[in-house]
């Protein structure tokens, strides 16, 4: 399966002048929410994950995704495995269970985003199931930015990644793209565009 072949046939990897949530800028950008509006397409893409996810042998009891943007790509790979799906909201810096959700003690579960970067709104979900009792025995994206080394991955674990290495990470591909601080921005440094912020938070 050629993932980013999927991402570029959905319109989901943008080449421009994109500001990121961390404040950085970049040339290419990843919208994951182009590749889930498809349902069938949403459906290949964790089906291949779960595959994966089964293949290491991994006991799984519940999905828990981030809201807003993991929440599609968290359900869907409930789904596959055949789970229960919960997701988590941002509260005062850090992630709360609502809605009615609960977690028993010792329930295994995966965190799931539908794009790792840094992985610092997965950890955000992972204690706030880990207060809760829970365990969290994987994390697990479409698309890892490269920050994070994840199983079967050439990557290496880089300084910004907050993700604990005791904890799998199982994501479909790796996509590496450069990014720059503002002042050092080759872009910007052109003056030929202003950089956008295409995310959820645009």
């Amino acid at each position: 399966m050629n993932i980013e072949q999927i991402y570029k046939d959905a319109n989901a990897l943008l080449d421009g002048h994109f500001l990121l949530a961390s404040g950085n800028h970049s040339s290419r950008y990843l919208q994951s929410a182009k590749v889930l509006e498809y349902p069938k397409k949403a459906a290949l893409l964790t089906d291949a994950l779960a595959k994966m996810i089964r293949q290491n042998g991994l006991k799984v009891d519940t999905v828990c995704a981030p809201a807003l943007g993991g929440v599609l790509a968290g359900y869907e790979l409930a789904r596959s495995l055949d789970v229960r799906s919960i997701f988590v909201e941002k509260k005062e810096g850090g992630m709360v269970l609502r809605r009615g959700f609960e977690i028993a003690k010792g329930e295994k579960i995966i965190i799931c985003e539908d794009i790792i970067t840094t992985g610092g709104s997965a950890l955000k979900a992972a204690k706030a199931i880990e207060a809760l009792g829970g365990e969290v025995v994987a994390f697990a994206s479409l698309a890892n930015r490269g920050f994070c080394k994840r199983v079967g991955g050439n990557d290496t674990t880089k300084p910004e990644c907050a993700l604990p290495e005791s904890i799998p990470l199982f994501a479909l591909d790796d996509f590496t793209f450069e990014m720059y601080a503002p002042e050092h921005c080759p872009l910007c440094k052109e003056g030929r565009s202003k950089a956008i912020k295409p995310g959820s938070n645009a």
